[in-house]
């Protein structure tokens, strides 16, 4: 080897070395930010990394990035609420967290894993969503436990809160709606403009989709489009923003697409059938009175805790 061959070979030895050297200092520097921590609750930190997967999470389904300190404010609340798992003696399993987890993916129409590689995607770990989860079941249980005789329904004032909700016939009237999942079919791992293509192909069905029967069997011999075994949901059993999604569209036409990670998904209502049964009127009421019950003693519970915890913003 010449002279000039070994020099240049020791250089690039260096170049190697440092540049390693850099890329590992780089590392050490990202995972320490990672980590700074941010606030402490009772002496349990909160860092950075924990405060940029929660706004992650925040923000999934195309929301606006929420504001730094209430996403904050959140994790302390959280952080207080897991704390009570000591004071109540009370305990939340993992398969308790498991089985919830499960859950919240099927009302999205997903599996496990589905759910998993949705977070993923947006560079959000699962154990983010089930650290809430588990929260929200703390809560949940302390706070129906502590408050339970406040909570119990009265049946002669629920009576009188619907015989009131009915002089509002809108408010009275409960329907029975009749559906039919309509799905385009995405590859998983497809680029956004093949994603927009297929929304815009469901769009042209939204157009012409005048009839279940003439639409539906026009969907089914489209290429790659699946169309479901229809669904029968009663009003009383749908959030309100669902129910007025359903109300907003003529029956014979499909809501508005939406992307799901099968593809883009819209629902045909074939039928609205108007039930005024009292049970379905009473379930609901029922179900609004214990919320607003509940979310009085919570707030004022949550607030209560807070006065006395040791919060310390960094």
């Amino acid at each position: 080897m010449s002279r000039t061959s070994f020099f240049l070979s020791g250089w690039r030895r260096i170049a190697a070395a440092g540049a390693l050297a850099l890329a590992a200092t780089l590392s050490l520097q990202s995972i320490a930010a990672a980590q700074h921590v941010v606030a402490f609750v009772n002496g349990d930190p909160i860092t950075a990394f924990d405060l940029e997967q929660r706004t992650k999470l925040n923000s999934l389904g195309g929301k606006a990035p929420p504001a730094r300190q209430a996403v904050l404010d959140e994790l302390v609340n959280e952080k207080i609420k897991i704390h009570l798992l000591k004071r109540y003696t009370m305990e939340v399993t993992d398969k308790e967290v498991e089985d919830s987890y499960a859950s919240m993916a099927k009302r999205m129409n997903l599996n496990t894993q589905q759910l998993t590689e949705l977070l993923g995607k947006a560079g959000v770990r699962p154990g983010t969503l089930k650290s809430r989860i588990k929260a929200d079941l703390v809560w949940g249980a302390i706070v129906r436990g502590k408050f339970q005789s406040s909570l119990q329904i009265n049946e002669k004032e629920l009576r009188t809160a619907l015989e009131t909700r009915k002089k509002d016939d809108k408010a009275a009237v409960a329907y029975e709606y009749s559906l039919r999942p309509v799905l385009f079919i995405v590859p998983r791992g497809s680029a956004e403009n093949a994603i927009e293509t297929r929304r815009k192909e469901a769009e042209a069905l939204r157009n012409r989709f005048q009839s279940c029967d003439e639409g539906i069997s026009f969907a089914r011999q489209l290429k790659d489009v699946a169309v479901r075994e229809p669904i029968t949901r009663n009003s009383a059993d749908l959030s309100p923003q669902l129910r007025e999604v359903l109300d907003g569209i003529a029956v014979g036409k499909l809501t508005s697409p939406e992307t799901t990670p099968q593809g883009i998904e819209m629902f045909a209502l074939c039928a609205k059938k108007q039930t005024k049964t009292e049970t379905a009127g009473l379930k609901e009421l029922r179900e609004e009175m214990f919320s607003e019950q509940f979310q009085a003693h919570a707030t004022k519970f949550l607030k209560e805790l807070r006065s006395t915890a040791m919060i310390e913003y960094k």
